[in-house]
């Protein structure tokens, strides 16, 4: 049996006759850049989230880092983000000029609010939290320290569309949220996308400008700015998908149900700590274990695909060597994770292979 880690075609060719249809109407409009498909698609997931606005953009980089030009962080300021993470990230952070203080993970995965308020110093201006493989950070305690030391509060929610806590989305914690729409992603486009949610009219209207050259009319350009434009066609592609954004997402809780069931008895593997009701939406299933690698190539040789999210953490990266800094727990979580197939398309069969050949190894 043949498992893939994730199967885009079959995910999209669920929408194949949707899009074509709409592909069609599309090609027959004209309106290519910044029209009714992005402005439907803005208002349909600032729904979805619950927040006030939403801004397409090009790719969740472009809107971490419009998010922190949007607020004037810059040189001299301190970012707090965490080490657990992907490099896009702290790249947000470093492309504007500002510094990144990098505090280590919980057992969640995602950042500690334990260790954030002893890196907190009279530099630092925000919190950018990363809600890691789709699970809500310890939110109502990361906004009380922010509270207390008057800090901004950014989401890099790349990966969690549709985690909530408390009722609350994903992208909806914050001062700004940056999302992903990669392929890949929860809710996945047909080539680069993001958006950016806020409840703040005036970062809204300042974030609309940024995107687009600094410019609300054509040819004025009232501020300097960037191209980062969500394109129409994408935006046509998100607005199919989201409709089934939800059912996706407890598809791949049950997933994770089914690997829970099977594998928690092991003690040479690690499984992700429970969540809550829907505070994890599953973007991926993280294992840890000494030497994933083993385990990885067994689970190809018969069949199965897994990745390795990710094989070395940002600090460890030489576009940051300058950066002299020992996180050890980071450290020891890129070297033993292995991602398990997830997708909303795998079935139960599928899973429980995946889970045999897993026990098969172990044994």
């Amino acid at each position: 049996m043949f498992v893939p880690f994730l199967d885009l075609k079959a995910i999209n060719i669920l929408h194949k006759n949707d899009l074509n249809k709409k592909f069609d109407n599309f090609l027959s409009s004209g309106d290519f850049i910044l029209s009714k498909e992005v402005e439907k698609f803005e208002q349909e997931f600032s729904n979805y989230c619950g927040s006030k606005f939403c801004v397409g953009v090009g790719n969740a980089l472009d809107g971490l880092r419009l998010i922190l030009l949007a607020h004037g962080i810059g040189p001299g300021d301190e970012v707090i983000v965490p080490s657990n993470t992907y490099i896009a990230t702290w790249l947000a952070i470093s492309s504007v000029g500002a510094s990144i203080i990098p505090v280590e993970p919980g057992t969640d995965f995602n950042i500690d609010p334990c260790l954030i308020e002893r890196s907190i110093t009279r530099k630092t201006k925000a919190i950018l939290v990363v809600h890691l493989y789709g699970r809500i950070c310890k939110m109502p305690k990361i906004l009380r320290i922010a509270s207390d030391n008057n800090l901004l509060v950014f989401e890099d929610s790349a990966q969690s569309h549709g985690a909530s806590m408390n009722g609350i989305y994903a992208g909806n914690w914050g001062d700004a949220a940056a999302f992903s729409f990669y392929p890949s992603k929860n809710l996945g486009a047909l080539g680069d996308a993001g958006a950016i949610t806020t409840n703040s009219f005036e970062v809204f209207e300042k974030i609309k400008l940024l995107r687009n050259y600094g410019s609300k009319v054509k040819y004025f350009n009232k501020i300097k700015g960037l191209n980062s434009r969500l394109d129409e066609i994408q935006a046509l592609v998100l607005r199919t998908k989201l409709k089934q954004l939800d059912n996706n997402n407890d598809r791949r809780r049950e997933i994770a149900a089914i690997y829970f069931k099977r594998l928690e008895h092991l003690s040479s593997i690690k499984l992700p700590i429970k969540p809550i009701e829907n505070e994890h939406v599953w973007h991926i299933f993280s294992i840890l274990l000494d030497k994933p690698k083993n385990l990885a190539k067994h689970l190809l040789q018969n069949g199965i695909e897994t990745m390795h999210h990710y094989p070395i953490p940002p600090h460890k990266q030489e576009a940051f060597s300058e950066l002299k800094v020992s996180l050890p727990k980071s450290e020891d979580i890129h070297s033993k994770t292995l991602s398990l197939p997830m997708g909303p398309t795998i079935s139960d069969s599928q899973i429980d292979y995946v889970c045999s050949k897993i026990l098969e190894y172990t044994d």
